[in-house]
């Protein structure tokens, strides 16, 4: 009888193993301590509403910003949603919708809400990136003038992803946020893929609002949060779900305890990790890619450069993901050999794993769809071991030689 070799998961931008601290956490919130956070009237609910309380407090400080600025949503979708439609709702001009500024590259969280935006009258730019093969600035970020350029005097937002999910290349958000703020703008920023693999601070990115997901940084899937400035340039928006008025009227709905303790904790965990983690991970991803290049001929990295900085030094790559290339062979049937292989990987974003176009980040960067094709995406975690990394590099070498020697025996016959 065959053994099924050992599954090794690089799929950590779709989801991240729940780290067995953060269920610790969350278990007596499952179990014993089971009281809804509204009904305050006994101990049950006093002491689930103390819970939320705490976990609010911690999520804000992992992220430098204030207990009152978080808002618990399912994650980072609903973040986005609430975010810029519920900002949307509160644009007073009936006349003109206003103007709204993206990133061609963004995840489709933000993606789809603005074509909603669209369809009801308000103007959207989607920004460019620097192409894999410009040479004239860092690929996958926006070009700064670019975004000077696109202003209007009806620019009320700006919304762009921190790290992006496919390509981990991290946008100057900062800068972004500079030029905002001097036209009046808010700007969202979508933190999905940046905590525990980066520093996140809300202040320091100018951020008025932030979206994050729990299940992206080892908690619980179905649990995330809205950051929504209250200090200074405060922001005003509209609830997208009416009800029982929870959230200070932004998110209605029963609480989920255990999800919002596992958030919090997971939040702590990464930030607490972070000295730590990044260099371990950082070292592996790079180990991997030195073994792909000596393995499998022709292959090429898609976005920054590995130990790519920008004009002060910062990396802009995120430590935990390689996105390759690998001229030759389809990467869905590569996948399928790497599955049956018991290596988790991917081709893109989760979200649009259905959708059989090539990933439109990868034709953003200006890869023609034989090369967007052809691409792959590894995400390493806290979790991932350097005997993991070595058997991973193994698999995929044996299964591009195999992919690659069935090409030329067909073209052969």
């Amino acid at each position: 009888m065959s053994v099924s070799p050992a599954p090794i998961y690089l799929d950590n931008h779709a989801t991240t193993r729940l780290d067995p601290r953060v269920l610790e956490a969350m278990l007596p919130w499952l179990t014993d301590h089971y009281g809804n956070a509204g009904s305050v009237t006994h101990d049950l609910g006093r002491e689930a509403r103390a819970a939320v309380d705490s976990a609010r407090e911690a999520f804000a400080a992992a992220i430098g910003a204030a207990a009152r600025e978080i808002v618990f949503t399912s994650g980072a979708t609903e973040s986005a949603n609430l975010a810029l439609l519920g900002l949307a709702a509160r644009q007073t001009n009936t006349d003109r919708r206003g103007h709204v500024i993206t990133i061609a590259t963004e995840h489709h969280a933000v993606l789809d809400p603005l074509e909603h935006l669209e369809r009801t009258g308000v103007a959207v730019t989607r920004l460019p990136v620097v192409g894999q093969h410009d040479g004239d600035g860092i690929p996958g970020r926006i070009r700064l003038a670019d975004l000077e350029a696109a202003f209007t005097p009806d620019t009320w937002l700006v919304s762009v992803l921190l790290a992006n999910n496919e390509i981990g290349v991290v946008q100057d958000v900062a800068a972004i946020a500079e030029q905002a703020h001097a036209r009046g703008a808010v700007l969202h920023v979508d933190c999905a893929q940046a905590v525990g693999r980066m520093r996140v601070d809300v202040d320091a990115l100018g951020a008025d609002l932030a979206s994050f997901s729990a299940h992206k940084f080892h908690g619980p899937k179905g649990s995330g949060a809205l950051y929504v400035r209250r200090r200074g340039r405060a922001v005003r928006l509209e609830p997208l779900v009416h009800g029982g008025g929870q959230e200070r009227g932004l998110r209605s709905g029963t609480l989920d305890v255990p999800a919002i303790v596992g958030l919090a904790t997971a939040a702590r965990l990464a930030v607490d990790g972070l000295a730590d983690d990044v260099p371990s991970i950082r070292g592996l991803r790079d180990a991997l890619w030195t073994r792909l290049v000596a393995t499998v001929p022709g292959i090429a990295v898609n976005g920054p450069g590995l130990d790519a900085t920008d004009a002060r030094g910062a990396a802009v790559r995120l430590v935990n993901n390689l996105n390759v290339r690998i001229p030759g062979v389809d990467g869905q049937s590569l996948l399928a050999a790497l599955s049956a292989a018991g290596l988790a990987a991917s081709s893109g974003s989760a979200c649009s794993a259905e959708n059989p176009r090539p990933s439109h980040v990868l034709r953003e960067l200006g890869l023609s769809d034989d090369e967007a094709r052809a691409s792959l995406r590894f995400g390493l975690s806290r979790f991932t071991t350097a005997a993991e990394i070595d058997v991973a590099a193994d698999r995929v070498a044996a299964g591009v030689a195999e992919l690659r020697g069935l090409c030329l025996r067909g073209g052969a016959g």
